[in-house]
């Protein structure tokens, strides 16, 4: 009997929050085809077309969005690339986008991959955006023999409504943490740097990402304001923990108000902590979510062994610091069900 189809599975997160923890769990499935990071290698020019051919698809997969360019300037955030390997073909300045992190997650031969892939994807036909992503993706379920597509990417939740209107039929995995420790995580890798500069930048621009959690930020009118923004000027600007927290706490007000509105079965809901406490019993709902068959006991038996204990942080700051960065997450925390 032939295997019924998967629907795809979209893990939406504010990013530092347990979310690569869960490719990893993923990428040992089987089944699964844990695509890692893929949107957010990217950018914006992932989701700013309507229509295009092969030739400009590929030409998204491979260049470098402006974050990615300031994170790979100075640092290795998220990046799994091995540039200090004698046998690498690249450096920071010239690594295709889907080589950084998605390809190497995926397999050790992940320049022998891009080399098969890259004349695959540019002889497709002009297509619209989401069958081409659904090509691509599709096409890698089938080389690796794999049932299902999972896509993950670090603060994806701000593009949720954009990411489900690209998949109708995907379901959601909403992997969230405490934001207090989420915040300290933050503000030691670039990648959120960049982000919050951006953020503060364009909210002085009068252009606010969180003001309608029911419609997505436009990515042509993000485009737009990327060429007046130096982000390496931005970058030299130094942020408080609490500027992490409030940005933490936007970002889960915006993205929770627009999953309520998804019908509530294809949202499941998982708390970074539970996982750590509970890595069986949570692991085996995430893969009864995605599909009832895939939570297999041997494979569980293994997974649960790769969520480790990770004491909060948090607890560990000064009384003032604390209480000055529970405040800027205090909203944030309430709307999740955390004590502030």
């Amino acid at each position: 009997m032939e295997k019924k189809c998967i629907a795809p599975v979209l893990v939406l997160s504010t990013g530092r929050c347990g979310s690569t923890m869960l490719s990893d769990v993923l990428n040992t499935h089987p089944e699964v085809l844990s695509l890692s990071e893929f949107f957010a290698s990217l950018g914006m020019k992932a989701l700013a077309r309507k229509r295009l051919n092969g030739e400009a698809m590929w030409k998204i997969c491979c260049r470098h969005s402006p974050g990615l360019q300031a994170m790979l300037a100075g640092g290795k955030d998220r990046i799994l690339y091995p540039f200090d390997s004698p046998q690498a073909r690249f450096s920071p300045r010239n690594i295709p986008s889907i080589l950084c992190t998605t390809l190497p997650h995926l397999t050790p031969d992940y320049e022998d991959l891009f080399d098969e892939l890259a004349p695959v994807m540019q002889a497709r036909p002009s297509e619209k955006l989401a069958d081409q992503y659904l090509f691509l993706f599709d096409w890698l379920c089938g080389r690796f023999g794999r049932r299902v597509w999972v896509e993950r990417s670090g603060g994806s939740l701000l593009l949720g409504h954009s990411l489900v209107s690209l998949f109708p039929e995907a379901r959601v995995v909403h992997i969230y943490r405490d934001g207090r420790d989420t915040a300290i995580s933050m503000s030691r890798h670039r990648g959120f740097k960049v982000g919050l500069a951006l953020m503060q930048k364009l909210r002085r621009m009068g252009v606010n990402l969180f003001d309608n959690p029911r419609r997505a930020p436009s990515p042509m009118l993000a485009l737009f304001l990327l060429r007046f923004i130096n982000l390496e000027k931005m970058m030299q600007r130094e942020f408080d923990l609490e500027d992490y927290g409030e940005m933490w706490s936007q970002m889960i007000l915006s993205g929770t108000a627009y999953l309520s509105s998804l019908p509530s079965d294809r949202v499941l809901a998982l708390r970074y902590e539970d996982v750590i406490e509970r890595p069986r019993q949570k692991l085996r709902e995430l893969m009864e979510f995605i599909d009832p068959g895939l939570a297999d006991d041997i494979w569980l038996d293994e997974a649960a062994r790769i969520p480790r204990p990770n004491p909060p942080k948090y607890v560990t700051l000064e009384p003032q610091a604390r209480s000055r960065l529970t405040q800027a997450c205090a909203p944030g925390l309430e709307a999740l069900g955390y004590e502030a």
